[in-house]
């Protein structure tokens, strides 16, 4: 890490934008042709935003505030925020999310995509890196002046996620790193209101983009979006576009884009396979790869405890837990949607703030529910896996397998929703009948046995009705 910091303050010393002017500079004689056939609706829109000025987010007006007030000591093997250079704005809101170090997949992003490297990272959930690849996006696009002709829909950074819930949060964390600068954040995804969305293209130049592919695909095929200035490219999550078949879908955008040469690109994966490989060779150009190991297959920051309880008890136990702990934000795992449909039923009737998160809820309700769950309106959230691995809140106390996935894979995924970024987590196991078989498949994938514990009394007390 120390060879870091210094690598750090060299890079910084030298620093230089001419790489990225020189690709501003090659794709305005692709731009100029591109833009004569365009769409006439969509021209007629351009012509529109470019004579409406005040349609650029303008700065807020905040209380004056300086890098001096983001005051971090020195710790021997972190990197601050601080020592990056940022600009003000962006340290500003940084400081205001109560970062202060950088997590390691963040310093190792950030020490090379500020050089204005591909990259490809692999880090476990929760490691950060959707807030390493922002803040390395926000910097570049602080840095280059955006072009003087350009129409709304023309995003300067894309960032293709794979699920709906995915997208919304990374969105989300886009605009609180952009709180203070003049970048706008958008966010297309698909099952939700498409006339709604393609309304944010009248209001505003759009900056940043996060969408789904298909979603994307169909902003692409009526002409309301066109890729040719992109200048940063993301792809999150890549493993699970491939194994959801999203693929064929993703290298269409991608032929909308710059070549790779005059793009930067920059593609994160839970894991490594031959396919993932294969396809950064063809999207990215000298990619530094960056690979946290994980020191165990769950995060050491989970506390994992097991109960040994009968079906019958479940819910009384659950209960219990919630209600004498005074849990405010937890996440139960169910494996199938009617045992999700019970669960939170059972709950709403004895008083607990619940809602449920599965397949079949419709869209908008989902992103309703995990919105009021995030701001704390909602204590316990009842979900299947599908659902389930699309959340990414932090600050979420404990993770409750209701019983066990049937996949030990999902174990992990499931409880690596609580203890993200550092933070400490509880995971707690209900094992019954059903489910003492599917335990060894886990301990064997986690490299370590569980110890199973019998619950309290005063946890097995039916509440009173």
């Amino acid at each position: 890490m120390n060879t870091l910091l210094s690598s750090l303050k060299k890079l910084f010393s030298q620093k230089t934008t001419s790489s990225r002017v020189e690709k501003e500079h090659r794709g305005a004689t692709e731009k100029a042709t591109s833009k004569n056939v365009k769409h006439k609706k969509y021209q007629r829109r351009a012509t529109k935003s470019d004579t409406a000025s005040s349609k650029k987010k303008a700065s807020p007006s905040v209380p004056s505030w300086t890098p001096s007030d983001f005051e971090v000591p020195l710790k021997e093997g972190k990197l601050r925020f601080s020592d990056l250079q940022l600009s003000t704005p962006l340290l500003h809101a940084i400081h205001d999310l109560g970062f202060s170090y950088c997590t390691p997949i963040q310093a190792e992003v950030l020490t090379h995509t500020l050089q204005d490297k591909d990259c490809i990272g692999q880090a476990q959930t929760g490691t950060g890196k959707t807030a390493a690849f922002l803040i390395s996006i926000i910097a570049q696009l602080e840095t280059v002046e955006p072009p003087k002709e350009r129409y709304m829909g023309e995003p300067r950074a894309l960032i293709i996620a794979p699920t709906r819930e995915l997208v919304i949060q990374i969105a989300e964390e886009a605009k609180a790193l952009t709180k203070y600068s003049n970048l706008n954040v958008l966010s297309f995804v698909g099952g939700m209101d498409f006339n709604k969305q393609l309304k944010q293209l009248e209001t505003m130049y759009c900056d940043i983009l996060v969408a789904t592919p298909g979603r994307l695909l169909d902003f692409q095929q009526r002409n309301e979006v066109y890729l040719d200035m992109v200048e940063i490219l993301v792809l999150d999550e890549a493993d699970r576009m491939l194994d959801m078949g999203f693929i064929p879908q993703v290298k269409q955008i991608i032929r909308s884009t710059p070549p790779k040469d005059n793009r930067q690109t920059l593609l994160f994966s839970a894991t490594f396979t031959d396919d993932i490989l294969n396809l950064t060779k063809q999207w990215t150009t000298n990619p530094v790869t960056i690979t946290i190991e994980p020191e165990t297959v769950a995060s050491n920051n989970i506390e994992q405890h097991i109960y040994a309880v009968t079906e019958t008890d479940k819910c009384t136990l659950l209960y219990n837990l919630i209600k004498q702990n005074n849990w405010q934000r937890i996440i139960v795992f169910a494996n199938r949607r009617d045992q999700v449909r019970d669960v939170e039923k059972r709950l709403k009737k004895l008083g607990i703030s619940v809602a449920l998160l599965s397949g079949e809820v419709a869209q908008n309700k989902r992103v309703q529910t995990l919105e009021k769950f995030r701001a704390g309106k909602i204590a316990v959230l009842v979900a299947t896996d599908v659902a389930g691995r699309g959340i990414h809140i932090d600050a979420i106390s404990h993770v409750i397998n209701y019983n066990l996935p049937e996949i030990p894979d999902d174990y992990i995924h499931r409880i690596g929703r609580t203890g993200r970024a550092g933070t400490k987590g509880i995971s707690i196991s209900f094992i019954g009948e059903d489910d003492i078989f599917l335990l060894p498949a886990i301990e064997e994938l986690l490299g370590y046995k569980l110890v199973g514990e019998i619950p309290p009394t005063h946890l097995l007390i039916p509440p009173s009705k």
